[in-house]
């Protein structure tokens, strides 16, 4: 999605746009709002990784200092998105391997000449919704910084988000999509995980998608969106719905939808026709 930035909006809504290497953002009405794009990882990073994690399990492409930052200034609130804690989430979750019948002829990516032994999730689903600290700076000229995370407190609510506001023809200050992890399943499907951000005048809104598509079997759907609106109050309010779709080629077909597996690569277009598993909404007033 090419985005077109118009000086005059920037100015209009107190906005300034950054850039340094891999990084980019923008600060308005006291937040910072930072993407950082970099390489996948390498074979030592890999190592590092899998020790960390306790596993001998990555996905084909991790991009492990890729990461999404949204930091209300004042109160040191930062909600960030990385590969990492999303592992540490798959790791947590451990969920069985789904079945395919191609699996029992997948090899080892390291090791070609072992063939695999499905004991764990290969898809690399994770439950992960973002990362939430709060950093206090000690030192601001050694920009040293203490990250806290006992005063972050999500509360389940019932306002929801409004997907039809946020469709209005607002200029659009900053824009961009961030991968996390992505894996081809052996040329079986996809796997990956990416954030996506927007920040308009009025407000900032990101989607956070890991999408799953294990072809002739299984298509699942895992979505978190944030919105915080720009205001007058010290306290911002952060709304954030997470919902969960799946379901099974076989039950898709059922209801007369395509079995091919080519008809299914846009999540955003088919979604609707994936039943919800899990939906919840919560907010997270920030005290500055």
């Amino acid at each position: 999605m090419a985005v077109e930035i118009d000086d005059k909006d920037l100015k209009a809504a107190g906005a300034e746009l950054f850039a340094d290497g891999g990084n980019r953002g923008v600060r308005i009405h006291g937040w910072l709002i930072e993407s950082r794009t970099h390489s996948i990882l390498n074979s030592a990073a890999i190592q590092e990784w899998e020790h960390k994690l306790d596993t001998n399990h990555l996905p084909e492409m991790v991009f492990g200092e890729n990461t999404l930052i949204l930091k209300h200034l004042s109160s040191g609130t930062k909600i960030h998105f990385n590969a990492f804690d999303a592992l540490c989430g798959w790791k947590q979750e451990a969920l069985p391997p789904v079945e395919v019948p191609a699996a029992a002829k997948w090899k080892f990516r390291s090791k070609p000449s072992q063939q695999v032994i499905l004991d764990y999730d290969y898809t690399f689903t994770t439950p992960y919704c973002g990362s939430c600290t709060v950093e206090n700076d000690k030192d601001m000229n050694a920009k040293e910084t203490s990250e806290k995370t006992s005063n972050i407190l999500w509360q389940d609510c019932k306002e929801q988000i409004d997907l039809v506001a946020l469709a209005s023809k607002e200029p659009i200050l900053f824009y961009d999509e961030v991968v996390l992890y992505e894996d081809e399943l052996a040329d079986n499907g996809v796997s990956l995980l990416t954030v996506k951000v927007r920040v308009m005048p009025s407000s900032w809104f990101l989607l956070l998608r890991f999408w799953l598509r294990v072809d002739g079997v299984l298509i699942r759907l895992r979505e978190t969106r944030m919105h915080c609106v720009f205001g007058g109050s010290t306290n911002p309010i952060i709304l954030r719905e997470t919902c969960w779709r799946e379901s099974t080629f076989e039950a898709l077909s059922a209801k007369g939808y395509p079995f091919d597996a080519a008809t299914y690569n846009d999540p955003s277009i088919i979604s609707q026709r994936l039943p919800i598993i899990m939906h919840r909404a919560q907010k997270l007033v920030i005290s500055s």
